[in-house]
């Protein structure tokens, strides 16, 4: 049974940090990655990354995002720096095995002073 666990959002200042994790498992999964949905908007990519560890980002998020995986434990995280409330949204973290893609339950990024 696969399953996706995640860990790490909450609420940080403008211009703070959050790190945000995800454990995987039950399966082998080649592209990892997170998406995030904001009120009345479409669940969007921000990151991804795949095995060989090449990664893709949205151009809203280049430069302050860092995701990266441990392949070992079928973790991926994503590092969050100089936050800003348009960040604010559930994050969701994604892993696809060779039949399907997988979601986590969603972690609460809220960005406000």
């Amino acid at each position: 049974q696969v399953q996706l666990v995640e860990s790490g959002g909450g609420l940080v200042q403008p211009g703070g940090s959050l790190r945000l994790s995800c454990a995987a498992s039950g399966s082998i999964f080649s592209t990892m990655g997170w998406y995030r949905q904001a009120p009345g908007k479409q669940r969007e990519l921000v990151a991804g990354i795949n095995r060989g560890g090449s990664t893709t980002y949205a151009d809203s998020v280049k430069g302050r995002f860092t995701i990266s995986r441990d392949n070992a434990k079928n973790t991926v995280f994503l590092q969050m720096n100089s936050l800003k409330p348009e960040d604010t949204a559930v994050y969701y973290c994604n892993a696809d095995s060779p039949i399907r893609r997988y979601w986590g339950q969603g972690t609460q990024v809220t960005v406000s002073s």
